[in-house]
C-alpha cells in the first residue's frame, strides 16, 4: 500500500538489518583486556569488590561475601547471551566488568551497561580504554546504528561519564524500573553511527601516550579533546 506523500517519513536507512549479534569476541587494549566472564574470573573479581556501596545502582545487592558466591554469581552470568558479559583485565588480573545489553540486531542498537569497575580502575586512563573498546566494537566490528548508555536518574557519576565520553543527554524516563523496591527513574544517553568517527579521534587522541606525564597525570582532559 501507497504512503501519502504529504506525511512526514523519516529518512531511509541504508544499512543491511538485522545487524550481527555480537560474538563476545576478546578486545586488546593498550591498558586493558576485555575477555569474555568466565568462572575462572570469580576469585579475582571477589578480590575486587569489598564495598556495599558499589553495587547501589546496579540490579543486584552485593553478590560476593564469599568466593562460593563468586563462583555461583560468575557461573550464572556467564551463560547470559543478554546481558553478554565481559570481564576487564589489567596485568591479567580482573579488575571489572561490562556488559553488552538490550541487544537488538532487526534494528542495529545495542546498550553498554551493568558496569562495575574495582576503585583503581575507575577514573583511570584505562577505564575509558575500556569504554572506546567497546564503541569501536559495536560501531566498526558489528556496525551497529546506536549505542546506548542508561542509568539511574540519582546516579550523578554515572551520568557525568556518560556525557565525558561523549554521550548525547536524551531525557528522563519517569519511574521507569523498580529497583530493589525503590522507585527508580532512568536517564537515557546515546551515540548514533554518524557520530562515531569524531568520538573515535577524541578518544584517539586523548589515550596517546603523550597525553600523560611520567606520573600517569592527564595533559588534556577528554572534555576538552
Amino acid at each position: 500500500m501507497s504512503v501519502p506523500t504529504e506525511q512526514p517519513l523519516g529518512r531511509l536507512v541504508d544499512l543491511d538489518l538485522p545487524r550481527p549479534a555480537p560474538d563476545q569476541r576478546p578486545l586488546s587494549g593498550r591498558l586493558v583486556a576485555l575477555q569474555p566472564l568466565s568462572e575462572s574470573h570469580a576469585d579475582g573479581l571477589f578480590d575486587c569488590f569489598t564495598d556495599p556501596q558499589g553495587w547501589t545502582y546496579l540490579g543486584d545487592d552485593m553478590p560476593f561475601a564469599t568466593k562460593t558466591d563468586a563462583w555461583r554469581w560468575t557461573a550464572d552470568r556467564a551463560k547470559s547471551r543478554d546481558p553478554l558479559f565481559y570481564t576487564v583485565l589489567q596485568d591479567a588480573r580482573p579488575v571489572g566488568f561490562c556488559s553488552l545489553m538490550r541487544i537488538t540486531p532487526e534494528h542495529g542498537v545495542i546498550e553498554i551497561g551493568y558496569i562495575h569497575f574495582a576503585p583503581a580502575l575507575q577514573g583511570s586512563a584505562a577505564s575509558t580504554e575500556v569504554q572506546y573498546l567497546m564503541m569501536r566494537h559495536v560501531f566498526e566490528d558489528l556496525g551497529y546504528r546506536r549505542y546506548e548508555w542508561k542509568c539511574n536518574a540519582l546516579n550523578a557519576p554515572s551520568r557525568q561519564a556518560a556525557l565525558r565520553l561523549g554521550f548525547s543527554f536524551e531525557g528522563i524516563f519517569r519511574q521507569a524500573q523498580v529497583n530493589k523496591g525503590r522507585n527508580r527513574d532512568t536517564a537515557w544517553y546515546a551515540i548514533l553511527d554518524h557520530e562515531w568517527p569524531a568520538q573515535k579521534a577524541r578518544f584517539e587522541t586523548w589515550l596517546d601516550p603523550r597525553n600523560f606525564d611520567a606520573d600517569g597525570g592527564q595533559k588534556r582532559r577528554l572534555q576538552d579533546v
